[in-house]
């Protein structure tokens, strides 16, 4: 398992792809579950199987990729 918090804090946009690319190929090489606690929408959403909502310490949504709906996401946002 590799644990990630926030590893787009900082990085330029044109990096933040490649960072999304490279977790994607060690996911697939290594059979590794990754879980990141990201606030950049559009890296978790290329990055993430499921996402889950955390608000308050409470997971307020659950959601696989496929299905998820960034409006509704993004509204939990503050950045």
């Amino acid at each position: 398992m590799l644990l990630l918090d926030e590893p787009t804090e900082g990085i330029q946009p044109s990096i933040i792809k490649d960072l999304a690319r490279v977790l994607k190929e060690i996911r697939t090489l290594r059979n590794l579950t990754i879980v990141v606690s990201e606030q950049v929408l559009s890296f978790a959403l290329d990055v993430a199987d499921r996402l889950l909502v955390v608000e308050g310490g409470s997971i307020v949504d659950e959601v696989s990729r496929a299905a998820a709906d960034p409006a509704k996401l993004g509204a939990y946002l503050s950045v």
